[in-house]
């Protein structure tokens, strides 16, 4: 007999990173169009908004005290400069997404998704590789599974799918705080 949990994948976190230039964008935005269960954590950023930008939807938009403080207090679960700003990835609205079972997906760059893998070792990688880019074998070592990124209709597809896959085993938060 299989309950509806039973048969839900079990909520976790999965990292997509790519190089820069790849259209890890407009691929998220298909998983979520896809996938609605699907989780985009918010990233909290030192920029100013732009124009038709929303506070809570688009980013938090934080001032730099604000952002130091959430450094010092443990809250972020990575953070990275980007120019003059800086940019994060809040801990407490992942936990409470993973804690009601909705599987989250976490667009990062390479550094970002590593610095996850310090604090979250089974954390499943995926590496976005667009058309005829090889990437570094080291890169390659480090993630779990490839998706070329030829068709991004085809990349979101097979994203999807290893988000509802058991390939990709839910890995166990070790989250401080």
């Amino acid at each position: 007999m299989s309950t509806d949990d039973e048969a839900r994948p079990a909520a976790r976190l999965t990292v997509l990173t790519a190089p820069s230039g790849a259209g890890l964008g407009g691929v998220v935005e298909l998983v979520r169009a896809r996938s609605p269960s699907v989780w985009v954590p918010v990233p909290a950023t030192t920029r100013p908004r732009r124009p038709g930008e929303r506070h809570g939807v688009d980013r938090l938009f934080c001032a730099p005290a604000e952002f130091d403080r959430m450094i010092a207090a443990e809250e972020l679960l990575e953070w990275s400069r980007i120019g003059a700003y800086r940019r994060g990835t809040p801990r407490a609205p992942l936990r409470a997404r993973l804690a009601q079972g909705r599987p989250v997906l976490l667009p990062l760059d390479l550094p970002g998704a590593l610095a996850v893998r310090v604090g979250w070792p089974d954390v499943p990688l995926v590496l976005l590789v667009p058309s005829r880019h090889r990437p570094d074998p080291a890169v390659v070592a480090a993630v779990g599974h490839t998706v070329a990124h030829d068709l991004t209709e085809r990349a979101a597809d097979e994203l999807v799918g290893l988000l509802g896959s058991s390939y990709l085993a839910p890995a166990q938060p070790r989250l401080r705080g």
